[in-house]
């Protein structure tokens, strides 16, 4: 019953003092809203990284080969390699920057050169039209699968099947566009067109093929084509290896990369859970800075209420009684501006996944922690006003003007 009492009196306190209180309250509430804002931002970016990566299936490899006078990779390896335990599949890859024009209108893309398969392992699908088949590849036929952002800029439309396209200069028609995937972290995936390997081969005047993707049996297979494809590497590049660094093998990587998507995906997580963790971290400053205003306000508060805690005390109220009232009156405050800063922090956080088109996550935990960490927050810094208050002597504070 008194600690009900109690409550009531703090926010009486509180009410009585509206304008006061809500400055007071301010610090709490930009930083609970900062906190769901970009804590949700920095989740939604997760989210959308890791969906991005795992859409390109997390038994891709991909490899690289580093450095103009390195060979190239034959299509007689790349045909062995399948064979490998844990391979299921690999694909060559050519890739040129091109410009293409249909009419008046130009742009400059990137186009991808490569083989049938190339579509199962890299995931890809066609919205409309087909895919290039063996006979595209066997015959060096100018056939082109677009993206839809080159589509909408040659042709002012999707429905582009069976158009023809300038290439370099060279005539292509549109066997097929591709369905939309948006931008990930390596730009639009909308903006390219692939093309077959062997007619790519005759625009661009280059037979090196120095890129390619090979697909896991399974996720769990990952590791042995892996383990597989090291191993070729370093066999093919281990002169080259001896003659640049005299006899060592010290620089292992030197001549290739070799990525999978589980590892990317790693170290993209890693990198946006660090990204999430330093905004919530700028963030959380607020709440002291909050905090700290909590603690000036509640002081100026028992200097304001010095003769009532005399008479309080000189009627018989505890010392105890008198710090709970200035600790709830803190929190109170605390838990009030947390509660506006949350209602603010989820309405500005779907305001701006609206308006900026980017996907924001919130979390009820996070919603949650952040409240009580308001509160936790208020009571840390109404513990030392609370015990100035409970501290003074009724005589003293009876004599006070």
């Amino acid at each position: 019953m008194q600690f009900t009492r109690l409550i009531k009196m703090s926010l009486q306190s509180i009410w009585a003092n509206k304008v006061r209180s809500f400055l007071t309250m301010l610090g709490i509430i930009i930083g609970i809203a900062s906190v769901i804002v970009l804590v949700g931002i920095g989740q939604g970016t997760k989210e959308s990284v890791a969906s991005q990566i795992e859409s390109l299936g997390t038994n891709l490899i991909a490899v690289n080969i580093i450095g103009n006078r390195n060979k190239a990779i034959s299509e007689a390896e790349l045909s062995n390699l399948k064979k490998k335990p844990g391979i299921k599949d690999i694909a060559p890859l050519l890739t040129s920057n091109v410009n293409v024009k249909e009419g008046d209108n130009t742009a400059s893309t990137s186009m991808e050169a490569s083989t049938p398969n190339y579509s199962q392992v890299r995931n890809i699908s066609v919205s409309a039209g087909r895919f290039i088949n063996s006979r595209d590849v066997d015959n060096r036929y100018k056939v082109a699968v677009v993206g839809i952002d080159v589509a909408n800029e040659l042709f002012n439309s999707t429905d582009v099947v069976g158009q023809t396209m300038d290439v370099n200069g060279v005539e292509f028609t549109i066997v097929g566009v591709l369905n939309s995937t948006g931008t990930s972290i390596s730009g639009s995936s909308d903006d390219r067109i692939i093309v077959p390997l062997s007619t790519a081969k005759r625009l661009t005047k280059t037979t090196e093929i120095k890129t390619f993707y090979a697909e896991a049996q399974s996720q769990n297979t990952v590791d042995e084509a892996m383990g597989y494809l090291q191993l070729f590497l370093d066999n093919k590049y281990r002169s080259v290896e001896q003659n640049t660094s005299g006899g060592s093998n010290s620089s292992k990587n030197s001549n290739y990369r070799i990525l999978s998507q589980s590892s990317i995906l790693q170290t993209a997580t890693k990198t946006t859970s660090s990204m999430t963790t330093m905004l919530t971290g700028t963030a959380a400053i607020s709440l002291l800075v909050g905090g700290i205003g909590i603690m000036n306000i509640m002081l100026v508060s028992v200097i304001e209420r010095t003769r009532e805690i005399g008479i309080r005390k000189a009627i018989g109220a505890k010392r105890r009684t008198i710090l709970v009232q200035f600790l709830i009156e803190a929190a109170s405050l605390s838990a009030v501006g947390g509660i506006i800063g949350v209602a603010i922090g989820y309405g500005g956080a779907k305001l701006l996944s609206t308006l900026i088109k980017t996907n924001v996550v919130i979390s009820s935990n996070v919603v949650l922690g952040a409240f009580l960490f308001s509160v936790f927050v208020g009571i840390v810094f109404g513990i030392y006003p609370a015990n100035k208050a409970s501290k003074l002597s009724p005589m003293e504070a009876l004599r006070f003007e």
